[in-house]
């Protein structure tokens, strides 16, 4: 099993994981905002992946974001795989709506990340786990 980048264990919640990925939740409250983050050694891009784990991270990364789009109903949902600070692969997903601290930017050093209220956290956190059972082979942390 690959270690999860310390600075990924930092600013997120450890969710659970599907057939392939580790699913994160980043601890912003301003936006729901999952990460994908592959179980793999040594991984900084999707092309590295064999091409089974490509297709892999494509169902799971398109499962995902019809689970945030289902519950949030966002204007955008962005989904990036960027490695400029951590090194590890990892696939965000991002909901984005018009009324949001960063948009229509990207949300990357806009803002402070704003902490979640234990309650919120704890509720969304349910949400997500509930509904990425339901539809996925999620397994919960």
């Amino acid at each position: 099993m690959a270690e999860i980048h310390p600075r990924l264990l930092q600013d997120c919640l450890v969710l659970g994981r599907l057939e392939l990925c580790h699913v994160l939740l980043m601890l912003d409250a301003r936006y729901p905002w999952l990460i994908l983050v592959p179980d793999r050694d040594g991984m900084s891009e999707i092309h590295q992946l064999n091409e089974a784990d490509q297709h892999q991270l494509m169902r799971e990364s398109v499962a995902l974001s019809r689970v945030l789009v289902e519950l949030f109903r966002p204007d955008r949902l962005n989904v990036a795989a960027l490695g400029n600070v951590v090194p590890q692969l990892h696939v965000h997903h991002i909901v984005r709506y018009r009324h949001d601290a960063a948009w229509p930017a990207p949300v990357w050093g806009r803002v402070p990340a704003l902490p979640y209220v234990p309650e919120q956290r704890a509720g969304l956190v349910e949400q997500l786990t509930a509904a990425l059972t339901a539809r996925t082979r999620f397994i919960a942390a």
